[in-house]
């Protein structure tokens, strides 16, 4: 899949979300995506660089440090 895909999926995912609110204006909207899409990509990226959470900073481009507290926050590590 590629970026410009996966762009469309949120877009998507969206005017989805829009739709069902029904008129009802959102509140925290940049919190929420960054939280809702944050988890699963720390999931799958952990999950493909075999739980090893060096590697898994690297690929994200993020201090190691950095990712053990944002695995915590998603209580994905203790």
């Amino acid at each position: 899949m590629s970026k410009k895909q996966i762009e469309e999926c949120v877009r998507t995912s969206l005017d989805a979300y829009f739709r069902d609110l029904c008129g009802t204006e959102p509140d925290g909207m940049y919190e929420m995506m960054i939280r809702t899409v944050e988890k699963p990509l720390l999931e799958v990226v952990l999950k493909q660089a075999e739980h090893n959470q060096s590697k898994a900073a690297e690929w994200l481009g993020l201090n190691r440090n950095t990712l053990r507290k944002k695995l915590v926050e998603h209580k994905l590590i203790k």
